[in-house]
């Protein structure tokens, strides 16, 4: 089938594509470096795109003034100041906070917002941290510094193949709390394994039953909408560049004013104290969001998160989630049509094969004509050759990984029986060996630059698959090690 006639199907079967026919403009005009140097990007849940004119703008910018450290009152650092509490109030107008509701914390990343939480947060003996099956590592680890203050944690099960949390057993999970002592709820609102958009509706159903509520939105507001009015969760952790690509380095956790009063902050350092004594061995921590930021702000990339969100604003998040739905559903249909010729599934995908209830966020892997899992890091190293950037891995999601694909302690004790030399890529060999499983997948995800064509030529590449065996393939030159690519003689 022809480019023209592939697209004139896709459009017949997801007409509501042409009401984002404005993208397509944007793309040429902000985003034309993909096509001139030949690049499929499929890697925004990674992290998205930033337009030429955000670069621009911010050079501009810093070109036209002089800016300085905010921790004085000098004219400079006083214009620096400015800039970046206009950005803060920016930011929660994007979210539709109500007014003196929620506080806007700058911090490096999502990670760094979520490590706020883990460290300040209430944790004692007798409550309780829950988190979902399907978290971040980020979220995670908030279980370390739980377990150390005597509070206690589980995990919310996940139905398969969907993928989806179990909700009963939440809810019973939920109903367990002892209401006297601190309980903390942490979820994604978006998964960055599956793309499952887990319901927002669970924030006022734990806080209903006496749990404060940390939402991860990182993988959900690039392309849907998060409104603070309507969604009133107590933390929310996002990374800007995963919106719109620049700045990298500022990520915000978005906190109610009433939850920011039960945090208590272990330590203090630069920036965070009102006053602070060495003969006194005393401090007094800064109020609001201040005692929160640590050190020196990121403060002359801070003021383009503003032209990101302006610039997101201007493309309309609900344009992009609609374009991101059409492309994941043609995708997904293509994805499930594969075969080799003795008519074998050429893909299997994890979490849900229709795009109700999740985002554009696809994670598969491929099989050769016996059955045999093809090595996913190989496809990655095959799909770069051609110009197509894709992730893979377990995406610091090994809880859904583990739920896919049905480890049990079993395997994960034969892991970590290789002691300090287990990496992701060992821990691959010992499934394979123990039944052919797999701890990672091929993840592509659609974003606000995204077009048909992208969709299409990873079809492309997964077409030339039909018929390879494993052998044929050939073998990877890399391994993973903690989420680093370690190549072969490096």
């Amino acid at each position: 089938m022809t480019p023209d006639r592939a697209f004139a199907g896709f459009l017949q079967a997801h007409p509501e594509y042409r009401e984002t026919s404005h993208v397509d403009a944007l793309r040429a005009a902000e985003y034309g470096r993909l096509d001139a140097s030949g690049q499929t990007y499929l890697d925004y849940t990674g992290g998205s795109l930033y337009a030429a004119s955000q670069i621009h703008q911010h050079a501009e910018l810093l070109a036209g003034q002089v800016f300085s450290n905010p921790h004085s009152a000098n004219r400079t650092s006083a214009a620096t100041t400015e800039l970046v509490e206009r950005t803060r109030r920016r930011v929660l107008e994007y979210f539709n906070a109500p007014p003196g509701e929620y506080v806007a914390i700058f911090t490096a990343n999502a990670t760094g917002a979520l490590k706020h939480v883990g460290e300040s947060y209430a944790f004692a003996p007798g409550g309780r941290l829950l988190l979902a099956a399907d978290n971040h590592n980020s979220v995670n680890g908030i279980r370390e510094l739980a377990a150390a203050r005597g509070a206690t944690f589980g995990y919310a099960p996940l139905t398969t193949p969907q993928l989806r949390l179990d909700l009963p057993a939440l809810d019973a999970l939920l109903a367990a709390a002892d209401r006297t002592r601190p309980n903390l709820f942490a979820y994604p609102a978006q998964s960055n394994f599956s793309g499952v958009k887990h319901p927002l509706d669970l924030v006022e159903r734990a806080r209903a039953r006496g749990w404060d509520v940390l939402l991860d939105a990182a993988a959900f507001v690039p392309s849907s909408r998060l409104d603070l009015a309507a969604v009133r969760p107590d933390f929310v952790s996002l990374s800007f560049y995963k919106m719109f690509g620049y700045p990298t380095g500022v990520g915000c956790l978005l906190v109610r004013t009433a939850a920011l009063a039960r945090l208590a902050r272990p330590w203090f350092g630069g920036g965070t104290v009102r006053l602070s004594t060495v003969h006194g061995h005393a401090h007094v921590l800064a109020p609001g969001e201040a005692g929160f930021e640590d050190g020196t702000l990121n403060y002359l990339d801070i003021p383009a998160v503003e032209t990101g969100l302006d610039h997101l604003e201007a493309i309309g998040v609900e344009a992009i989630g609609t374009r991101v739905r059409c492309l994941t559903a043609w995708l997904l249909e293509q994805l499930l049509a594969l075969r080799h010729p003795g008519g074998r599934p050429m893909v299997r995908i994890y979490g849900p094969a229709d795009t109700i209830g999740r985002g554009g966020t696809i994670t598969l892997n491929l099989y050769d004509p016996e059955g045999h899992l093809l090595d996913y890091r190989r496809v990655e190293e095959l799909a770069s050759a051609q110009g197509i950037s894709l992730r893979t891995g377990c995406f610091c999601n090994p809880g859904a990984a583990e739920w896919a694909e049905g480890i049990g302690d079993e395997e994960v004790r034969a892991a970590l029986a290789l002691g300090d030399g287990v990496t992701l890529g060992r821990f691959l060999d010992v499934l394979q060996r123990r039944g052919g499983k797999s701890i990672g997948a091929i993840r592509v995800s659609f974003g606000l630059a995204s077009n048909f064509a992208d969709a299409q030529r990873f079809v492309g590449f997964l077409e030339g698959f039909r018929g390879q065996t494993r052998l044929a393939i050939g073998g990877v030159t890399f391994d993973i090690d903690s989420c680093r690519v370690v190549r072969d003689g490096t």
